[in-house]
């Protein structure tokens, strides 16, 4: 295991105690595992913040992309979210099963926030989901149970039909922003600039939860207004659980090979 936070901690006592031989490298201050004695590489969630080392945020160590790359040449690699083209590996990213599991803690984290930086209750406000995808459709589902007034945001006919079955308020995603009066709480789950003038979330609450993000937020900040980027949520809110859903990830790939 290369670099990681605490869900990587996580992972780390559960597929040791399931009985693989596990060593680590940047995950702990003074861990010396080496990639040449190893048969699987595993990768942190995210891999990388700037494409160049592997995340190891809980040390001061530097493990560069370019020098896996050559140690890990005939080893199987598990990342999340990079891509080692030319080598066997697969990015967990890309699992259905990792992701909407993972979008638990996210969805989750993402409510907790809202209540945390608000001075009204989730029963009754009026919430906007911008996008329906594997966290907007388990976010959606948590505030529903909420009571909110809640509407989701989406393109397809087959999402519209999902979420009419399910007596959930919906509009498509090019209407977003004039119907933004309406909203309370607006979280975003799509790449996809939607925002550029940021005054349109006046007294509004945004929270991004995409990769990318829907507004400049240094923008938003000089003009006042409450749009927050969530990362690592997670790790942040539920390190156990996601160190959980990552291991049995893990697991069940290397039973599939």
């Amino acid at each position: 295991m290369l670099g990681g936070d605490t869900r990587s901690i996580t992972a780390f006592n559960i597929l040791k105690n399931y009985g693989y031989d596990v060593s680590s490298n940047g995950l702990f201050e003074n861990d010396n595992g080496k990639v040449e004695n190893a048969d699987i590489v595993l990768l942190p969630v995210p891999s990388t913040k700037d494409n160049v080392c592997v995340f190891c945020p809980r040390t001061s160590k530097t493990i560069y992309l370019d020098e896996l790359k050559e140690k890990a040449e005939n080893k199987y690699i598990i990342s999340g979210g990079y891509e080692f083209s030319g080598l066997d590996y697969t990015d967990i990213l890309s699992l259905d099963s990792y992701a909407y599991l993972n979008a638990v803690p996210t969805a989750e984290g993402a409510v907790s926030f809202a209540i945390e930086h608000t001075p009204f209750t989730l029963w009754k406000s009026n919430i906007l989901i911008i996008g329906f995808g594997r966290v907007g459709k388990v976010l959606a589902t948590r505030l529903k149970n909420f009571g909110c007034n809640l509407t989701v945001s989406a393109r397809k006919q087959a999402d519209f039909a999902i979420l009419d079955t399910q007596g959930i308020e919906y509009i498509d995603t090019s209407l977003v922003t004039n119907s933004v009066p309406r909203f309370d709480i607006i979280y975003n789950t799509i790449d996809i600039p939607l925002f550029e003038n940021p005054e349109l979330l006046k007294d509004k609450l945004l929270i991004d939860l995409s990769s990318k993000g829907c507004i400049d937020f240094e923008k938003a900040k000089l003009k006042g207004i409450r749009a927050y980027k969530l990362s690592g949520i997670p790790a942040k809110y539920s390190p156990e659980t996601a160190g959980k859903i990552y291991a049995d990830t893990v697991i069940q790939l290397i039973k599939n090979r």
